[in-house]
């Protein structure tokens, strides 16, 4: 029987939080306690925890607001908190989620003491800063994050995508892991009629859905024209846009699509009613390490479109159980998803294609593949890389 591991995770985002991120993370912790791990988090206070202290298995820190990200926040740095702690209770192994001021702390902390150290990849800032006005920052942020991840024994990356993108930039000792989706949340029996019924919407009609955050960085103005591009093209069609998601752009965005109906932020089996009750996913996104979202349009058994990278590039066969244009057209890209309008049995096809592949996409593989990875860390199978001092 192998030895069970005291794993801490270092993020600076966490369920209840609605992201990406912090639902994989809160997937991964709950695997690895469920194999019989004991987990320790270190995160900045969220709003709910104002009388909840740091124990064993918690420790809180201050944040300061994140701009452009109402709810989330950048850790403090605590490298001393961390020394103090870990001095006393010595953790394993750390992953480290997040490159922020309280993921360098850990490392800087993790170093000092000897503790093996795995990061992982889970957001595309570099990416991010030329859509907030920085441009200017981008190779500055890649700089960092490359020495920031360079500086442990491995970082793990969710795409193939993701990693190639990486090593051209010379990324070292990278890993895949994936991602997994709970098909039994997001299932087609989730439909219904009255869901629909209150978008003003038939069972024939087609109802265009988008899942995600509402910020810059997801390429939303072509949510929009591909859109318009399915009713200018097909206007016999009753069809409407349905978003469902929040962030700093939904004002602009309400104003400007009118006719969508926009359903905020969802979760649990809400969000896997509003998904099964869909028809079409578009998902326009350029910068996703891996887009979570598409994994669960797939198992709610939907005929995504999206660009050709990160989780469609991994799970998608274009004509098969989904569609795909090459990252950038976006002419291909509004032209594949009226194809779908176009082809109603190969959309049929396609949506019962989609289930059937997410249904086999479960998080048992992954979390065991995560729990090998951290183990070879703490084992000494990965060497600790030269570095210089840290700052």
């Amino acid at each position: 029987m192998t030895t069970a591991l005291h794993i801490t995770l270092i993020t600076e985002t966490f369920p209840p939080e609605i992201n990406g991120v912090a639902n994989t993370l809160g997937r991964l912790c709950d695997g690895l306690r469920a194999r019989g791990h004991q987990i320790e988090l270190v995160r900045p206070r969220q709003a709910g925890d104002q009388a909840r202290a740091s124990d064993d298995e918690l420790l809180l820190c201050r944040g300061w607001p994140l701009p452009g990200y109402p709810g989330l926040q950048w850790g403090q740095s605590s490298m001393h908190k961390l020394l103090r702690r870990w001095k006393r209770q010595r953790p394993d192994v750390l992953y480290i989620a997040t490159e922020g001021p309280l993921g360098l702390s850990a490392l800087r902390a993790a170093r000092r003491l000897g503790i093996a150290a795995v990061s992982g990849f889970h957001t595309n800032f570099q990416q991010y800063s030329s859509q907030y006005g920085l441009g200017l920052l981008t190779r500055l942020l890649t700089h960092y994050l490359r020495w920031f991840h360079n500086r442990s024994q491995l970082t793990l990356v969710p795409s193939a995508s993701q990693r190639l993108e990486l090593e051209r930039r010379h990324f070292e000792r990278l890993a895949l892991l994936s991602r997994g989706v709970d098909s039994q949340l997001f299932h087609p029996t989730k439909r219904l009629g009255s869901l629909r019924e209150s978008w003003g919407l038939a069972n024939d009609d087609i109802a265009v859905i988008h899942v995600g955050r509402l910020a810059p960085e997801k390429n939303l103005g072509l949510l929009k024209r591909c859109y318009q591009h399915l009713q200018s093209t097909y206007p016999q069609r009753r069809m409407k846009l349905i978003v469902v998601g929040d962030g700093p752009q939904r004002a602009a965005l309400e104003k400007d699509m009118p006719d969508a109906i926009f359903c905020g932020s969802q979760r649990g089996e809400a969000l896997a009613c509003h998904y099964a009750s869909g028809d079409i996913f578009v998902f326009p996104s350029l910068t996703e390490t891996f887009g979570n979202v598409v994994l669960e349009a797939l198992a709610s058994g939907l005929g995504v479109v999206a660009y050709d990278q990160a989780a469609a590039a991994q799970h998608i066969r274009h004509g098969y159980n989904g569609v795909v244009a090459m990252p950038g057209d976006e002419d291909a890209f509004c032209d594949a998803a009226g194809w779908l309008l176009e082809e109603a049995e190969a959309l049929r096809c396609i949506r019962l294609n989609a289930r059937q592949h997410a249904s086999r996409q479960g998080w048992t593989a992954i979390i065991e593949q995560f729990e090998s990875q951290l183990r070879g860390a703490c084992e000494g199978e990965l060497a600790v890389p030269n570095a210089p001092t840290l700052p």
